[in-house]
């Protein structure tokens, strides 16, 4: 483990848990072994198909990467608890795909499918719960409100992690509070390359508020600073406000949020660059129309403007093919529209995209995605599902993937 910060929180989170059992030195020897024999194992298995056509390759790319994860977690002990979770890729035909973030230097003539192989030490961390309140110590996962900001990048087999201290506390009049201090950002490409482990002095604050039978008004401020990437610096503040309501049968469904960013510590270019996103939804029996419209700010004429989200799950927005992982220079529109639904046990989901620049006036394409998934039982399931993104920006290239995936999950 190369970063130090969760060494050293661990240590704090055991030497404060030990006080505190220390209390009733009779039962503590009792109550340690009691946590760790009743604790909880699990044992999950994600195997996938990917293929990747995407120009200007003349080589496809085809990855077959199976990921096994093992974790346990102690039963509750005075609300103290320890998890622990352990992935390992297995990288089949690693030698037909790039597994991006320099893993593969010598694959570079096909397309990037980011799960590189190996073992990765996924989460590690003491937590204390009591009440509405929660503190956890160590390698976590942490996801706030869509991932547009902070996520784990859960599509990918190596997720994102974060080596922090973590606090929540949720009142009982609809207030929650949480904050996180990262001092490292364990990034999918794994922690063998520069680019999959990032030394971190940031501070994420999120508060937010459910008003009763009307919505969610959540405010953010995130004070990103990479001491490895420094064009990931910045400074973000916004609000989103979220709600739902039912009329003559049918479910509607609204979101607006806005952010402000700058740039932050070690950021080498100063800019200034605004986030806006809407929702909206209508849910029948049958299925739900989605639309929504979201915006990335930058400047065509300047580089290094964009407004950039580095935590986010980024394969959750702008389209499945991931063409804009980062935000282009010109910033970027997307305009959306959806439907997905239930039919018999499987859940399907189609959706069209319209992307152009957020300054000047370049197009940058179009794409259309679907997917169709179901549980096969309590511990199986599987999913299909395809992007196809069409362009006339060399920039970007035509680009068609297609996912088979399944997923076996146990507790043993």
């Amino acid at each position: 483990m190369k970063s130090k910060h969760i060494v050293v929180a661990l240590r704090t989170a055991l030497a404060t848990t030990l006080l505190l059992i220390s209390a009733s030195p009779a039962l503590a020897a009792d109550s340690l072994k009691t946590a760790f024999t009743e604790g909880d194992w699990g044992l999950n298995f994600r195997w996938r198909f990917e293929d990747v056509n995407q120009d200007p390759f003349n080589k496809d790319a085809t990855g077959i990467p199976l990921r096994a994860r093992l974790n346990f977690t102690t039963a509750d002990l005075n609300g103290f608890s320890f998890k622990i979770e352990y992935d390992y890729i297995f990288g089949f035909c690693i030698d037909t795909y790039n597994q991006g973030g320099g893993n593969t230097p010598g694959n570079g003539d096909f397309p990037v499918i980011a799960d590189p192989d190996g073992g990765d030490l996924n989460q590690l961390y003491l937590q204390y719960k009591k009440g509405g309140g929660l503190f956890k110590a160590g390698r976590q996962r942490i996801i706030y409100d869509n991932a547009r900001f902070v996520g784990n990048v859960g599509w990918r087999q190596n997720e994102q992690t974060f080596d922090a201290i973590y606090f929540d506390y949720k009142t009982n009049n609809g207030l929650d509070i949480r904050y996180a201090y990262v001092a490292n950002v364990n990034r999918i490409f794994g922690n063998d390359v520069p680019a999959g482990d990032h030394d971190n002095n940031t501070s994420l604050l999120n508060l937010s508020y459910n008003f009763t039978d009307i919505g969610k008004l959540t405010g953010y401020y995130y004070d990103i600073d990479d001491k490895d990437d420094a064009a990931f610096s910045n400074i973000s503040w916004g609000l989103r406000y979220i709600g739902t309501y039912q009329s003559n049968g049918a479910k509607f469904g609204y979101a607006l949020e806005f952010a402000s960013q700058r740039d932050a510590a070690n950021n080498p270019v100063s800019y200034h660059a605004n986030y806006w996103r809407a929702d909206l939804s209508v849910g029948f029996k049958p299925a739900t129309v989605y639309a929504g419209y979201e915006s990335l700010g930058g400047d065509d004429s300047k580089a290094g403007q964009a407004f950039r989200t580095p935590l986010a799950t980024l394969h959750a927005f702008n389209g499945w093919a991931d063409k804009f992982l980062k935000t282009p220079e010109a910033g970027l529109n997307d305009a959306f529209i959806g439907v997905k639904g239930k039919l018999g046990k499987w859940n399907w989901n189609v959706v069209y995209h319209d992307f152009s620049a957020q300054s000047g006036s370049a197009d940058f394409g179009m794409e259309w995605d679907a997917s169709i998934a179901r549980k096969l039982n309590q511990h199986y399931s599987v999913l299909f599902k395809a992007a196809s993104f069409d362009t006339e920006s060399p920039a970007y290239g035509d680009t068609t993937k297609i996912w088979v995936q399944f997923t076996a999950d146990f507790k043993l």
